[in-house]
């Protein structure tokens, strides 16, 4: 097995201590998910080798596909005033100050519907994307592909500033904690102890649509999430570069050969502990799940479009791959997940900022792309999370944890070119602000967010509420942007 893999280790104080450790957190079906997850070992292969012509998805095919931009996006860069007003105060020194972007490098959009104000979005989601055959997000705004959705975050009723004060409503615990609130965002349930991830369950409603399915329907391609996490369905781990294998096979005469007959025989072998059963079945099933996968996608062809050489422009490819791959694997469900982390900025913030941006806008961009090539653009869709927007008032050449940020949406069933939601009153110490600093309260919730996309993804209104329990005290339960 190769060595090189942390995830992977079989030594029983190391397992007994990550089961235990799971088992106090999420239970014992979370705790045979991770197992699973364990079961990986890296594959070198990182060639073009991807996914069957247009076409061959069936036509009631859905993905859902979940970004996660790790440690608070600073999504007051995201979406910029533009009118004359609203950017003077923006860049003021009250305003963002030194985190401010020139505004002759701003790209103005014009959404369908207008709040009176003008807005424009960073200068890093150009539509000029040198070395690549993709544009980027501005673009796809403008082809009416991706939609903004304005001041999301957790809640666990609607909240206003006097509320907030007064501590009048139950508060999301621990708000602008990273650990906390990114479990919060992807379990969409800030009022209870974590038990299931919000995609979790509706794949767990939804797997049935799947058959007779030879790997699981939620697959992650940066390793254990909360958001996956189900009672019924198990997330399965990929990395960037594809199909997950083991370095050899038993039965050849070489010291791996060897190496791998030996562990074959110790994984058959009967146990009388529960975890020592457990960790072999679900070994066994990964290892087995792993090679048909790398067997689908090894032979088929690749992409005409070209992803970036980055891990998040990978990780999107894999996953373009395994939707072009869905046909051969018995699925016409598929949930994924997808991390990029460095946004925890609060200094030195505008450089990686841009860098960020830039990375996610050809990413992203390509991804799209790619499922247009597959003819399933309308069938597959992204969309953001992070742990919580960030302070409007800069700390001197960065920012600091926040609470509700802008998000946006990308595929061909989303009703682009539109921001969502109520963007929020950008005044210090406003009727939004939740401080003094510019954190703004949410106007859009979390459960709003993320039962729109599982409504598109085929969630009846009768199901909703087993999905998301918190629903019904908010007033949209469909945003309309999908």
């Amino acid at each position: 097995m190769n060595s090189k893999n942390p995830a992977f280790d079989p030594l029983r104080r190391r397992f007994l201590g990550q089961c235990c450790a799971a088992v106090s957190a999420t239970g014992m079906l979370s705790t045979l998910a991770q197992l699973r997850m364990m079961g990986a070992v890296a594959s070198p292969d990182n060639g073009p080798q991807p996914p069957n012509r247009a076409g061959a998805l069936p036509g009631d095919y859905k993905a859902l596909v979940c970004l996660f931009l790790a440690g608070g996006n600073d999504a007051n860069n995201l979406i910029v005033p533009f009118d004359t007003d609203g950017y003077n105060a923006y860049a003021s020194a009250a305003g963002r100050g030194a985190i401010a972007l020139p505004r002759s490098q701003l790209l103005e959009i014009r959404p369908r519907t207008s709040d009176g104000r003008g807005w424009a979005l960073h200068s890093s989601l150009n539509s000029d994307v040198a070395n690549t055959n993709t544009t980027g997000l501005k673009a796809l705004f403008d082809e009416g592909r991706m939609a903004l959705v304005g001041n999301v975050g957790t809640l666990v009723v609607p909240t206003t500033k006097a509320q907030y004060a007064a501590r009048s409503v139950p508060l999301p615990p621990q708000l602008f904690s990273h650990n906390d609130q990114q479990v919060e965002w992807q379990s969409s349930i800030p009022d209870k102890p974590f038990s299931t991830g919000w995609g979790g369950r509706v794949a767990d409603l939804t797997n049935a649509l799947n058959g007779n399915s030879s790997i699981s329907m939620a697959i992650s391609l940066n390793g254990q999430n909360s958001f996956q996490v189900g009672k019924q369905v198990v997330q399965f781990a990929v990395n960037a570069g594809g199909a997950i294998t083991l370095a050899s096979t038993a039965g050849s005469s070489t010291a791996a050969g060897i190496r791998a007959l030996a562990q074959n025989d110790l994984l058959a072998a009967r146990n009388a502990n529960l975890f020592d059963a457990a960790f072999a079945g679900i070994t066994q099933n990964a290892i087995a799940d792993s090679a048909l996968l790398s067997g689908i996608l090894g032979g088929n062809p690749p992409f005409n479009t070209a992803f970036p050489g980055t891990s998040l422009g990978q990780q999107l490819r894999t996953i373009a791959r395994l939707i072009a791959a869905a046909p051969q694997l018995g699925l016409k469900r598929q949930i994924f997940f997808a991390r990029i982390g460095g946004w925890d900025l609060h200094d030195a913030q505008l450089g990686a900022h841009a860098n960020l941006f830039a990375d996610v806008s050809r990413s992203v961009a390509a991804f799209y792309r790619s499922t247009v090539e597959l003819g399933c653009a309308e069938q597959v869709t992204l969309f953001t999370a992070s742990d919580f927007g960030r302070t409007y008032n800069t700390n001197g050449d960065g920012s600091d944890h926040g609470w509700g940020s802008n998000h946006f949406v990308v595929g061909g069933a989303v009703k682009g070119g539109d921001i969502y939601g109520r963007m929020a009153d950008l005044t210090i110490r406003g009727p939004d602000d939740a401080g003094t600093r510019g954190s703004w309260i949410p106007t859009t919730s979390v459960d709003e967010y993320s039962a729109t996309l599982a409504s598109w993804f085929g969630v009846s209104a009768t199901n909703l509420p087993i999905v998301f329990p918190n629903l019904g005290r908010f007033a949209r339960p469909n945003l309309g942007f999908v």
